[in-house]
């Protein structure tokens, strides 16, 4: 990659000009996004003025911010020149870690977790994961470096999804010989009363969107040839009673919604040469007034316990529409 820059003599109001020359046009198309859509993210949240002449990029605003603008754009051109697309999330990824996570990465063992220039990556059989925050970003270094990980935090964070998707990994590239992914079958709030079909149609409701995070690593008739071999497991928390993991990885979602002793009873199924994650939402339990949730109980039990990590996520780690992110804050303003 041979990128130019230049920054011009102050404008009018102190705003400089930083101005990079991009020698592959055909990459700056892509670069710009159809409409200049990445662009205008870019100028969005960074409040920069990115203009375009032929094959150069002039960058207006403060120093700070057009430094940053120039990074993400170096950044993202890279990736295009490795041969990967750059969309909306990914541009969203490259603003929020900037350089800042920049470094040199350590494997964790004879992991398949991949640091290329700082970046984390995981391979799935359907696309490359990429955490969007330093937040995410030490979360899937804490899933591949220990046997029992926690991740905590509100609504659209990407525990569970960047769980799977380290499970998937490990599956594919044979560290783990079954995925397993469970969550508590808790109404969130009204009664569904009695659902129709055989035990499978009656949780798959509650179990939605693991199948939905699934599908996004693996092909579908895969996932269902996995299913049909016991390789792949979808069940409800009750189901794991009396059971020894071996060889897996498994998977608690919505963890706030069990008991404390359904959380016990979780945890000790772990067997040899498996990896457990625990996720949830301290603000989402579901559960009867007056039964305390199991999360909160085994953060307060198991914090400092060696091999076991906490992982943290807040409202700027959400990654589904920034909508999301205000309307987090305004009820923990609230104190709902």
């Amino acid at each position: 990659m041979a990128i130019s820059a230049l920054t011009s003599p102050p404008l009018p109001g102190d705003t400089l000009e930083t101005v990079l020359e991009f020698p592959d046009n055909r990459l700056l198309i892509d670069l710009c996004g159809e409409y200049d859509r990445n662009l205008a993210q870019i100028e969005h949240k960074l409040g920069v003025q990115i203009l375009r002449r032929g094959n150069l990029l002039s960058v207006m605003g403060e120093a700070e911010a057009r430094e940053r603008a120039a990074e993400v754009l170096e950044g993202l051109y890279a990736r295009l020149e490795s041969g990967r697309a750059v969309g909306a999330g990914d541009v969203d990824g490259a603003i929020r870690l900037g350089r800042s996570g920049e470094g040199t990465g350590t494997r964790a063992g004879d992991q398949l977790e991949m640091f290329q220039g700082g970046r984390v990556e995981v391979g799935t059989r359907k696309k490359i994961v990429e955490p969007r925050t330093e937040a995410q970003k030490a979360y899937v270094r804490a899933l591949y470096q220990n046997e029992l990980c926690f991740g905590i935090g509100p609504a659209g964070t990407g525990k569970t999804y960047l769980a799977v998707a380290v499970g998937v990994n490990l599956f594919i590239s044979g560290h783990v010989d079954r995925i397993i992914l469970s969550r508590p079958a808790v109404e969130a709030g009204e009664r569904l009363g009695f659902l129709p079909g055989d035990m499978k149609e009656k949780v798959d409701p509650y179990m939605q969107p693991l199948y939905d995070a699934l599908n996004d690593f693996l092909p579908s008739k895969q996932v269902q040839k996995l299913m049909e071999e016991k390789r792949i497991e979808i069940a409800p928390l009750a189901f794991m009673r009396g059971r020894t993991l071996s060889s897996a990885f498994v998977v608690l979602d919505e963890a706030q919604n069990a008991t404390g002793m359904q959380m016990k009873m979780f945890l000790t199924r772990l067997g040899e040469g498996s990896r457990m994650v625990i996720t949830g939402d301290r603000t989402q339990v579901d559960l009867p007034k007056g039964t305390a949730s199991g999360l909160a109980e085994a953060e307060r039990i198991l914090g400092g316990v060696e091999g076991v990590s906490f992982s943290y996520f807040t409202a700027k780690d959400v990654v589904r529409h920034p909508l999301v992110a205000r309307i987090i804050e305004a009820y923990d303003r609230d104190g709902g």
